[in-house]
């Protein structure tokens, strides 16, 4: 290279360009789906309390849906893989917002539950937890806003 302008398959930065013949990253769905989420992680960690993440959002959500749950169970209802889940029940745990106790019909498996400190705290960020959506949904439309949720079901 002799410092000259890039010409041809060259960039600016001195690397090579390939050519990508109308394929554009901006394009690609899981490219804006991951930029949204980015978006909707940054508005949930900015509004949130606690410092709650949302996986810890959602599994709390889910426990106090369903009362208590296994742990596996709880994995498959939050769409998160075992080592996701069981670091988001301990960190939890740690926090005082659930318990483990047996399951009185499968010694071997444990249940899942709220803590009063964690059921409170549920009550509290439910309208927290509202607004963190209506953030993320901002400028779209009440009908969009139901397309929206109802195609990124299908995909999921």
């Amino acid at each position: 290279m002799d410092g000259s302008k890039p010409t041809g398959n060259q960039n600016k930065r001195g690397g090579t360009k390939a050519s990508l013949e109308g394929y554009r990253l901006e394009d690609q769905v899981g490219f804006v789906i991951r930029k949204a989420s980015q978006r909707h992680t940054a508005i949930f960690m900015k509004q949130m309390i606690e410092q709650l993440t949302p996986n810890q959002w959602a599994a709390l959500l889910k426990i106090a849906e369903l009362g208590s749950v296994s742990q596996n169970q709880l994995g498959r209802d939050t769409a998160m893989d075992v080592a996701t889940i069981k670091g988001v029940v301990d960190r939890l745990i740690k926090r005082d917002f659930v318990t483990t106790n047996s399951d009185p019909s499968d010694s071997r498996r444990n249940l899942i539950g709220l803590t009063p400190r964690g059921a409170e705290f549920v009550k509290a960020g439910r309208p927290i937890a509202a607004s963190i959506t209506g953030e993320t949904l901002k400028g779209l439309s009440a009908a969009e806003q139901h397309t929206l949720l109802e195609l990124l079901r299908k995909i999921a």
